[in-house]
């Protein structure tokens, strides 16, 4: 659903391309408690930050694991908003705190239904 989509940027009126690349445990790239989710978007690199205590507190609240395609899908649903809302601007790393990242599961389960 979110690893190849199209976006519409209102404010410029360009159509993005957006394609999943890569799921990288920051710690090990920049020392971060965090996983990095690359995007091309339009062949330019934007990384999605997700907390890594995600993953506890999803274990924690359903008994369940959190996979990382779930975690991608989370991070193309935000960049998806994020183009089309305006606020991308161009940048290259967009940081979600832990609640942003539940809302977002929330959102795409709702989706699904």
């Amino acid at each position: 659903m979110y690893e190849d989509f199209y976006a519409h940027d209102p404010l410029t009126g360009n159509r993005f391309h957006c394609i999943y690349q890569a799921l990288i445990l920051a710690l090990a790239t920049r020392h971060a408690d965090a996983v990095d989710i690359k995007f091309l978007v339009d062949g330019k690199p934007v990384w999605i930050v997700l907390p890594h205590p995600a993953w506890v507190e999803y274990n924690r609240r359903t008994g369940r694991t959190l996979t990382d395609a779930m975690a991608v899908q989370i991070a193309g649903h935000y960049l998806k908003g994020a183009v089309e809302s305006g606020e991308n601007g161009g940048r290259e790393m967009h940081t979600l705190r832990l609640e942003e990242v539940f809302s977002h599961l929330e959102q795409l389960a709702a989706e699904e239904r």
